[in-house]
């Protein structure tokens, strides 16, 4: 049995709070959560959610620090460090790691021990065991893995995207563009960030800024490290992003080829992609599980050996549901 804690209630923690208790995942039980803020604030916002809706299960507080739903209970605790949470008091023995603040080796690490064997982190995690793109590489998941970076929301849409294009036309370059909705990473009116566009008021200008998906894609195809960049555009939505893929192929490639691939791609692995030949925009995939869906009516190829893929994802929930994936990949090791 995979008995979860959640370590950090924002976007990403109450998503995947949502997906645990809504998808009755068979071996799996969230058991523990810990929060920063009161327990009563973190039920309110898990209950309502202005991008996913209002939460189907009701959520009630029992005495205990402990959260009610749908019969069973969730134990809260409210700690800063992980090395301080007593996962062991409910013998949590996965923990995810959500807070975007222990995205190290050592910090994330703090968490094993007692009952605690593994560890999800939410983040690239440069120096992580493993960094599982699931739908890529969960195979090579080993009992050794103790610390597995999940990447990001990004690394998960545009690793299928590269894989397709690869296997089919080999790469011999490419630059990647997400188009980002934003995140708290960013300010709503002008204000102090180390980022002096994050600084912008993110509800009134397109935001250029960086992504560490290249980096986090040569760890996963290093035949192709040099090969790939990649940038930012933060827009002014709240959620749902899309990957624009440009790339020179080793072999001609044409629209009629490349979509063929993707469509491809999207029948081998339909728990996590999708083909769509629809005119559809963002807000279409909003709370969509698919890590990529190709928008085959996107798709461009010319003359001079440069093609164009768009894939979209729901850069929160999708992301989440691939966390629980990759986390339900270790009950053969626990």
């Amino acid at each position: 049995m995979l008995r979860i804690g959640i370590n950090g209630l924002g976007r990403i923690g109450r998503c995947l709070f949502r997906v645990l208790f809504e998808n009755n995942i068979p071996n799996v039980e969230l058991v523990a959560v810990n929060g920063s803020s009161s327990l009563e604030l973190h039920r309110h916002l898990l209950r309502n959610d202005s991008v996913h809706g209002r939460f189907g299960c009701n959520i009630g507080i029992k005495e205990g620090a402990l959260l009610e739903v749908g019969g069973k209970t969730v134990k809260f605790f409210k700690e800063k460090q992980p090395q301080d949470i007593p996962w062991e008091e409910v013998g949590v023995n996965v923990v995810l790691e959500c807070t975007g603040k222990f995205n190290n080796r050592e910090s994330s690490g703090l968490h094993l021990g007692g009952t605690v064997k593994k560890v999800v982190v939410s983040a690239p995690v440069a120096d992580a065991d493993i960094q599982v793109i699931f739908g890529v590489n969960e195979g090579a998941i080993s009992s050794e893995h103790d610390v597995i970076s999940v990447g990001s929301c990004t690394t998960n849409c545009a690793a299928h995207v590269v894989k397709a294009m690869d296997e089919a036309f080999g790469i011999e370059g490419g630059f990647i563009t997400t188009v980002h909705a934003y995140t708290n990473d960013q300010n709503h009116v002008d204000g102090s960030h180390k980022d002096l566009r994050r600084a912008r008021a993110c509800g009134l200008s397109m935001i250029p800024t960086t992504t560490g998906a290249s980096k986090a894609l040569e760890v996963l195809f290093p035949k192709l490290s040099g090969k790939l960049s990649a940038s930012s555009i933060r827009v002014p939505t709240p959620n749902v992003s899309v990957v624009d893929f440009a790339f020179v192929s080793s072999s001609k490639a044409t629209v009629t080829s490349i979509n063929e691939a993707l469509c491809k791609a999207a029948t081998a692995r339909p728990d996590v992609l999708m083909a769509s030949d629809e005119q559809l925009v963002s807000s279409d995939f909003n709370h969509t599980t698919y890590s990529a869906v190709f928008d085959l009516m996107e798709t461009y190829a010319n003359d001079g050996g440069v093609s164009r893929v768009l894939a979209w994802y729901d850069n929160e929930w999708a992301f989440a549901t691939r966390m629980v994936d990759v986390s339900r990949e270790l009950l053969r090791f626990l």
